[in-house]
């Protein structure tokens, strides 16, 4: 074992729902990106640190990279090409049970600027025969000039150890960037409201999640140990208010219960969840709303 001590920055990119939070969180051990099989998850750049006694690798999980259609979809879209600018790698992930698109070649040329080791996962690997993953091996190392593919299936962890020996060569000489106990830079409201938004795509319908945010209004802990939390989530339309709320209430009591639990085990305490559905027309649009919710 070498006495140098290795570090970098390690972007996550790829189309949307590809798998790169399942495969961060995967890495991690627990999870810090929430997941759904909604395109478009994740909105943000999101810190996993994965620390081991000679090395640290700091994972960013990035928006999926799409074509925008609000002022949204541009800050997700940029935010994500701006993290290869300011990595020491970068992971390119593609579905194996999904072809090449446009998309891909579009991020394709984006590497072709990318003066880092990039490194070719193919995810979901559990999807499809042998064959079909070493034909797509053959179709990508025609495009672009890998450091090395290497195909995975995140949500059961094949090959994702091979994937961290991989990038973990790839890291320059460095210190110690964070606690070896840290998993992530993300505050602990960012985090609640990024749990009751994951639990509200898996329960609303296909039109609604990407109209959806979550504001923590209020996180106070009470005389009685208890810890306050008052979240109120925006959606665009007066017909997504209704379906948020459901039918006597059912969809948003079923998301308070449900994220009142994760936040509980996330936190160790016992969690007062107060959830409000509050109509604010074309927030996606709107440079304030976008501010105000963490997004720009």
């Amino acid at each position: 074992m070498t006495d140098t001590y290795t570090s970098g920055f390690v972007a996550l990119i790829g189309r949307p729902n590809v798998g790169k939070s399942t495969l961060l969180n995967r890495i991690l051990q627990q999870k810090v990106s929430i997941v759904s099989n909604k395109a478009q998850t994740t909105r943000n750049k999101i810190l996993g640190v994965y620390t081991e006694p000679q090395r640290q690798i700091i994972f960013i999980d990035t928006p999926g990279i799409h074509k925008p259609k609000h002022k949204l979809g541009e800050t997700m879209r940029k935010e994500a090409l701006d993290a290869m600018k300011e990595v020491d790698a970068v992971v390119f992930m593609v579905p194996a049970n999904e072809k090449s698109g446009p998309g891909d070649q579009y991020i394709i040329e984006k590497l072709k600027q990318v003066m880092v080791p990039v490194f070719l996962v193919i995810n979901k690997t559990d999807t499809v025969p042998k064959e079909e993953i070493l034909q797509i091996i053959d179709r990508y190392r025609k495009l672009y000039d890998f450091r090395e593919i290497i195909p995975i299936s995140a949500l059961d962890g094949t090959q994702v150890e091979e994937l961290l020996q991989a990038v973990g060569a790839a890291m320059p000489a460095g210190p110690q960037y964070f606690p070896e106990d840290m998993v992530t830079d993300r505050p602990e409201r960012n985090i609640i409201a990024e749990i009751i938004r994951e639990k509200l795509l898996h329960k609303t319908r296909d039109e609604i999640p990407h109209a959806i945010a979550v504001d923590i209004e209020e996180i106070t802990k009470r005389d009685n140990g208890m810890l306050y939390v008052r979240a109120v989530i925006l959606v665009e339309r007066t017909g997504q208010k209704r379906i948020v709320i459901g039918a006597k209430g059912s969809v948003l009591r079923d998301v308070g219960a449900e994220s009142r639990r994760e936040v509980q085990n996330l936190l160790g305490s016992p969690v007062y969840l107060d959830l409000w559905v509050k109509v604010a027309p074309d927030w996606r649009n709107k440079e304030r709303a976008l501010k105000e919710l963490g997004y720009v």
